[in-house]
């Protein structure tokens, strides 16, 4: 019996936001939302199909196109950015995460705020961005101590904490009991939402009456995750994305399945789901009576032909190979060798036999071949399963496919329980995933664990040869999945590891930017992520990276520290050379005449910039050589002068400039000192203090 949780599906604001998107895409505009508007690929791939383009940044939405908020949110700085824009955007973001954001930015400035949620999920990222003093985000009750015990929170005057909307519920209540006991100045907002709390309710009850659980959803949406855990809790519980996965399930054993659904999962996917699982009832029911043998879905006709039963009425296949090597006219396995060769068959000599044997094109393997060439030789001996004897022409039909099939499913058995690294070749694109054939045996890798970018095309993976693992059997049916991501990922830690090994600091590396941030680059080492902080990109101040660096750019770094626990590292861009230091050292010594541009006026002088980055001080006694009440009488800022550099203080960074060494000295006369002329001096030195300061 199959039961559908009655909340399955999408909640109110998924479901305003796809309807936003599809309304502005069958009124003509051109539509483009900002990261996928939600976390289902399937219906991301529906909207791209009808034009809508997904853009990473504000800065990259086409001209003429409408930009969409997406429902999780985005930082406070992409709004900014967005409103000082000429672009048109529509902000589709959940009114639930609105509310949160609402919160935490009508807080008092200093405020700390801790989140319950995931730090790296863009609502979370978008909530932190509000936020007017530190933010502390925790997964569970483990990380909220850990961050309780080592931060002196008790001490903070204002104290809140909110959750982020998917947050699991069950972890939510542990968490605020925590924080009612140890922090009563903590005002709690319980901003979990309410789909959210009642899906998570349902689904435990569900799974607790039930025999298995069908989660449905994408595996990167964290409602989605979050009701898989609540589940497993209570029933072996599988989490897919499409209905092709479902057959990927031996639901055989199970007589009561439960079934729900994410907030982002359409309502189009559950049916197929729900209508797959009736399908499979009625094979289940076919089997039971007709004793027929099932080959994976993927297989082809003729695989599906030959396993059921031959056309005479020989065995199924699983009795032939019990048959094999058996050298009698009852054998159903029987050795060949190759006599001739024509580009669509090869023909052999069977030992034991009268026929002539002959093997079609596609039953030579199971990868895609263009000539029987490529596979065998004229005296290769290898065995062969009989598909049919015709007796009228005299020849026996055989495979050679299939035996390598069964031979090479025990491999891939024993690849499974040793974890070994298998290679293959993608030989076909099928709906949600590949087709990877290793030894003969066709292996699933779902689009999930081909270890592509989401929006990234599987065609790219044809024809290519891959590393991957066995992650899943279903024996009965001779299925295998396959994860090549799982291996990228094990190679690029190990990779990692190495690297991590040679590191020293102050060396330097070769690397790639990966990604930008208003506070920084991110760049690729090598397997490695390191950051280059936006002071140390350029000894000028900039407001952003991209002024600097562009992602994709190849650059040099120094490593400045790393940590090695926290597989941080801190990266330096900066070269001594162009440190504006250096180059007034070597360019401009004491006695140069340059232009300078005045850029503040204090009541002890003027500041003015002899190169970017290094700012002199020009002394009030230093603008002319008769005296002046305030230096905003003969100077104004932005003013561009010709001075003359009179001392340089490298230790201090410091500058002195004169305007009036590169005037006419007038006549001296000799004026009586008076006791304001006597304390000149020290409003001199006063004056060298405050602009020290100011440097």
């Amino acid at each position: 019996m199959v039961t559908l949780a009655k909340t399955a599906g999408f909640c109110f604001g998924v479901d305003r936001a796809v309807n936003l998107v599809y309304e502005l895409v069958e009124k003509g505009e051109k539509v483009c939302t900002l990261g996928p508007i939600i976390h289902n690929s399937q219906l991301v791939s529906d909207l791209e199909s009808k034009g809508v383009k997904i853009i990473n940044s504000i800065s990259e939405c086409p001209e003429g196109y409408t930009v969409i908020i997406r429902t999780h949110g985005v930082e406070k700085e992409v709004i900014d950015e967005a409103n000082n824009s000429k672009i048109k955007y529509v902000n589709a973001t959940c009114p639930f995460v609105l509310k949160i954001h609402k919160i935490v930015s009508e807080q008092e400035q200093g405020t700390v705020t801790l989140i319950a949620g995931d730090k790296n999920h863009p609502e979370v990222l978008g909530i932190r961005s509000y936020c007017k003093g530190e933010s502390f985000v925790f997964k569970n009750e483990e990380e909220l101590k850990n961050i309780l015990e080592n931060n002196k929170l008790c001490e903070k005057i204002s104290l809140i904490c909110v959750s982020q909307t998917t947050f699991s519920l069950k972890e939510w209540k542990k968490c605020e009991k925590i924080l009612k006991k140890l922090y009563t100045n903590c005002r709690i907002y319980s901003t979990i939402c309410n789909a959210t709390a009642d899906r998570q309710d349902e689904a435990e009850t569900l799974s607790k009456n039930v025999d298995v659980m069908i989660v449905i959803g994408g595996r990167h949406s964290s409602n989605t995750c979050k009701l898989r855990d609540v589940c497993l809790a209570n029933a072996d519980t599988f989490l897919i994305e499409t209905a092709d996965e479902l057959r990927q399930i031996d639901l055989s054993s199970y007589k009561n399945v439960g079934v729900t659904a994410g907030a982002s999962t359409p309502s189009v996917i559950i049916k197929e789901v729900l209508k797959s699982m009736s399908e499979e009832i009625i094979e289940k029911e076919v089997e039971a009576t007709d004793v027929v043998v099932e080959t994976a879905d993927t297989a082809d006709k003729a695989d599906k032909a030959a396993v059921k039963a031959s056309a005479d009425g020989e065995a199924t296949f699983e009795e032939m190979l019990e048959e094999s090597f058996r050298e009698d006219e009852n054998s159903k396995v029987v050795k060949g060798t190759v006599v001739n060769i024509t580009p669509t068959e090869v023909f052999v000599e069977v030992y034991g036999r009268k026929q002539t044997g002959v093997i079609a094109l596609d039953d030579l393997s199971s990868e895609p071949v263009d000539k029987p060439e490529d596979v065998v030789a004229i005296g290769d001996t290898f065995n062969l399963v009989i598909l049919k004897t015709d007796d009228n022409e005299g020849v026996l039909k055989l495979s050679k496919k299939l035996v390598d099939q069964y031979q090479g499913w025990e491999d891939i058995v024993a690849a499974k329980e040793s974890e070994e690294v298998l290679e293959g070749n993608v030989v076909s694109v099928v709906r949600g995933g590949v087709i990877v054939v290793t030894n003969g045996v066709r292996v699933f890798v779902p689009a999930s664990l081909t270890g592509l970018p989401r929006n990234q095309e599987l065609d790219v993976l044809k024809g290519t040869t891959v590393r991957y693992k066995v992650v899943d059997l279903k024996p009965a049916r001779r299925n295998a999945v396959g994860s090549i991501k799982v291996v990228a990922n094990e190679e690029r830690k190990a990779q990692q590891e190495a690297l991590f090994a040679t590191l020293e600091e102050g060396m330097k590396i070769t690397g790639t930017v990966k990604s930008l941030t208003s506070y920084g680059a991110f760049v690729d080492i090598g397997g490695l992520d390191g950051m280059i902080h936006i002071s140390e990109l350029s000894w000028n101040r900039i407001k952003h990276p991209s002024e600097i660096v562009n992602v994709g750019d190849v650059v040099e770094v120094t490593v400045k520290k790393f940590d090695q626990e926290t597989k941080k590292i801190s990266l330096g861009f900066k070269k001594i050379e162009d440190n504006p230091w250096e180059i007034l050292k070597r360019d401009y010594p004491v006695g140069t005449v340059c232009k300078a541009k005045i850029v503040s006026l204090v009541s002890f002088g003027a500041f003015a910039s002899v190169i970017p980055g290094i700012e002199g001080l020009i002394h009030i006694s230093q603008i002319a050589w008769q005296r002046i009440n305030t230096p905003a009488d003969v100077l104004k800022v932005g003013e561009e002068v010709d001075v003359k550099i009179i001392g340089i203080d490298f230790e201090k960074n410091k500058v002195s400039l004169s305007i009036k060494e590169l005037l006419e000295k007038p006549e001296e006369t000799i004026p009586a000192l008076t006791e304001e002329a006597a304390e000149e001096p020290a409003e001199e030195a006063a004056a060298e203090e405050a602009s020290t300061d100011a440097e």
